[in-house]
C-alpha cells in the first residue's frame, strides 16, 4: 500500500485547466486565420463542460478523484454515506460482522460530534472513517473557498479527537468545483467518490435495493450506500433485509468485498498517538 501521502493531487494543471488551455489557443487560432465567426465554440464547449462536470462524480475534472480500485481489482469496497445515526449505524455494523465484512463510513462531522459513541464503535470493530463534510450541505461547491476549508477542517478537527486523521473526502452529491483542489491539498485529503450505487435517495428508495446494486456492480466498483434511518419501520425492516440479501450475494456468489484502502491502494486514515475520552468530546 502507498504511503499517506497526498501525491494524487500534487499541484500539477487539472484537465479543466488543460482544457480551458487548450480552448483559449484554439479561439485564437480561429480568430488570427480569419475564422472569427466560430472562433467562440471552443470556449462555449468549454464553459459547457464546466458547467456539466459537477454532476459526474465518476470524473475528476477540477481536480484528481478516485472512484474506482486500481488496475486489475477484482474485489468491491463497501462504503456508507451520511452517517452515523443510533438508529441506523448499528443495524450496518451488526450486519457486516455477521458477515465478516468491512467497509468505509464516510461520516458528517455534525454527526460525529453528536454521537462519538458510533464513531467509537465503527473504529472498534475495524472499519474505516473518512470525511464527508460538516453538514452535507448539498450547495457547499457553491461557497466560498473560505468557507468550503471551515467546513472540511471542523469535520477533520471532531474526528481527529478519536486518535485518527481521516485521508480521504467525499464531497456531498459527489459534486466538485475548481476551489476545492487547494482546500484538500491543505487537508492533506484525497477526492474519493463511487462507481456503483443503487439512486437510494440516502435510504428513501430502498425497494429492491440489493438487485439494483448486484445488476450494476463490477470487479474495482467502490459501492455506495447510505447510513441513513429509512422513514418508517415497515422500510427500516426492508433496508436491513436489503442489506443482508446484498451483502450475502456479494460474500458468496460474486466478488470478494475488499477494505476500501485494499481496492484503492492507500490508506483511508492514519492513527495518531492517542485520542480524547469520549466525555471529552463536543
Amino acid at each position: 500500500m502507498k504511503p499517506a501521502t497526498n501525491s494524487v493531487q500534487k499541484s500539477n494543471l487539472s484537465p479543466a485547466e488543460k482544457t480551458g488551455f487548450i480552448a483559449c489557443l484554439l479561439a485564437a487560432l480561429l480568430f488570427f486565420i480569419g475564422a472569427w465567426f466560430i472562433a467562440i465554440l471552443p470556449l462555449f464547449l468549454f464553459l459547457l463542460l464546466c458547467l456539466a462536470a459537477p454532476f459526474f462524480p465518476q470524473h475528476g475534472i477540477f481536480l484528481p478523484i478516485i472512484s474506482r480500485g486500481i488496475s486489475g481489482s477484482k474485489g468491491v469496497a463497501l462504503t456508507f454515506d451520511d452517517g452515523p445515526s443510533p438508529s441506523s449505524t448499528p443495524i450496518v455494523l451488526e450486519l457486516l460482522a455477521r458477515y465478516n465484512l468491512q467497509a468505509t463510513f464516510f461520516v458528517i462531522g455534525e454527526k460525529a460530534a453528536r454521537h462519538p459513541e458510533l464513531i467509537a464503535d465503527i473504529l472498534a470493530r475495524g472499519h474505516g472513517i473518512a470525511n464527508h463534510s460538516w453538514q452535507h450541505d448539498n450547495l457547499l461547491m457553491l461557497r466560498s473557498r473560505r468557507k468550503l476549508r471551515q467546513d472540511i477542517h471542523r469535520t477533520q478537527e471532531v474526528l481527529q479527537q478519536f486518535g485518527i486523521k481521516p485521508l480521504l473526502f467525499r464531497p456531498p452529491a459527489g459534486i466538485t468545483n475548481p476551489r476545492l483542489k487547494q482546500v484538500l491539498l491543505d487537508e492533506g485529503l484525497l477526492t474519493v467518490t463511487f462507481s456503483c450505487r443503487a439512486f437510494d435517495q440516502g435510504n428513501k428508495k430502498i425497494t429492491n435495493l440489493a438487485q439494483r446494486i448486484l445488476q450494476r456492480v463490477k470487479p474495482g466498483d467502490i459501492i455506495l450506500l447510505h447510513d441513513v434511518t429509512p422513514q418508517t419501520k415497515i422500510a427500516k425492516n426492508c433496508w436491513k433485509t436489503e442489506l443482508d440479501t446484498l451483502f450475502h450475494a456479494l460474500q458468496k456468489n460474486l466478488y470478494p468485498v475488499q477494505p476500501l484502502e485494499t481496492l484503492i491502494d492507500r490508506p483511508v486514515m492514519i492513527s495518531s498517538q492517542k485520542g480524547l475520552q469520549l466525555n471529552s468530546l463536543p
